[in-house]
């Protein structure tokens, strides 16, 4: 339980950084099997949003919580940012190291065009 704390605490830091300035959010979650992502307003609505959930993402993956499926989610919350016209993003972690999937989300949305 003391390990959620810290990352919840941290994740409360980070928010109120992102929240100062005015500026869209790609706000990540992940769970074990899971990976999530969501683009936020400003103002705190949802924008677009993709999941490991999706089956339209995930056709032929069995195993949906690691690497490979973080740059599927990265590349698709990046293209569809595009179409909506957003390009510079401020990076919503929620208190997770940024290495592994975070990572992995993250470079895979700066490959596809967000810039953070």
């Amino acid at each position: 339980m003391k390990n959620k704390l810290a990352r919840l605490r941290s994740a409360r830091k980070i928010r109120s950084k992102i929240l100062s300035g005015d500026k869209h959010r790609l706000a990540i979650h992940k769970t074990d099997m899971h990976t999530y992502a969501q683009l936020l307003s400003p103002n705190g609505e949802i924008i677009a949003s993709a999941s490991t959930l999706e089956k339209s993402l995930m056709k032929s993956k069995k195993h949906t919580g690691n690497i490979e499926t973080a740059k599927i989610i990265g590349k698709a919350i990046a293209e569809r940012a595009i179409k909506k016209n957003i390009s510079e993003v401020a990076f919503d972690r929620s208190g997770f190291n940024c290495h592994g999937r975070v990572k992995a989300l993250a470079d895979s949305a700066r490959e596809n065009g967000l810039k953070f």
